[in-house]
């Protein structure tokens, strides 16, 4: 009997089943992508330690040319000192007070010390400034007189000692004269006395203002002040 059901085509493929992984078939030479992700890391690691021993040589050379550099530490030191001096230096500013409007004969200024300014300068005795550091201090005084005397010119001096118990001496001595010849009647009686020099202190030197007539001067705040400044 003759077999009519031999062929000599081939049998059909086997379909693929379902839920089955397929294999992946990687040309040979070239890395698997497990393995690629270690190369990457390795990679960037080297780029990162690169610029960070980049920067920190920068950094180095730079601090190496500052300390080779005086001129330039030293400026910068100098400007470091010179703000913190500014910062702290002594001053004063002295307004005056009306405690001794009514008195006739001379003496010493009193000072408002409520409304006054003072930075590393004490007071004594509500008149007297005491230096609490050496140096040298611009020093300036401003009286003005509001009424005139008939017979002397008005006197202004800023007086200092050593200390509280030594005996003064004249600092500074100013002068002036209400009495106008023509136009008096329209021309009021003021005049101000203002003194200013730069002075050697030592700690515990007082400075004080001194007029001839305590009842002349005017005692508004803004026309009459005194004052000291650390240079």
């Amino acid at each position: 009997m003759i077999n009519t059901y031999q062929t000599s085509l081939a049998p059909p493929p086997v379909p693929p089943r379902l839920n089955r992984s397929h294999p992946v078939l990687i040309p040979a030479g070239l890395p698997s992508p497990g393995h690629s992700k270690p190369l990457l890391r390795f990679l960037l690691g080297i780029v990162v330690l690169h610029l960070v021993l980049s920067a920190g040589g920068f950094v180095y050379l730079y601090h190496i040319n500052m300390e080779r550099s005086p001129a330039a530490a030293g400026k910068v030191a100098f400007q470091s000192s010179e703000k913190q001096e500014t910062y702290y230096k002594a001053w004063a500013r002295m307004v005056v007070t009306r405690s001794t409007a009514g008195v006739l004969q001379s003496g010493y200024l009193q000072w408002a010390m409520g409304h006054s300014d003072r930075v590393r300068i004490n007071y004594y005795e509500k008149s007297w400034l005491t230096v609490l550091e050496p140096g040298d201090y611009l020093v300036y005084s401003r009286v003005t007189f509001s009424r005139g005397d008939s017979v002397l010119p008005q006197v202004s001096r800023v007086v200092l000692r050593k200390d509280k118990t030594a005996k003064e001496k004249v600092l500074m001595q100013g002068y002036c004269n209400l009495e106008s010849p023509t136009e008096k009647a329209s021309i009021p009686d003021i005049c101000t006395v203002t003194q200013v020099d730069v002075v050697k202190l030592e700690e515990g030197n007082q400075l004080s203002v001194w007029v001839e007539k305590l009842s002349l001067v005017d005692y508004d705040e803004n026309v009459t002040a005194f004052g000291i400044y650390k240079l």
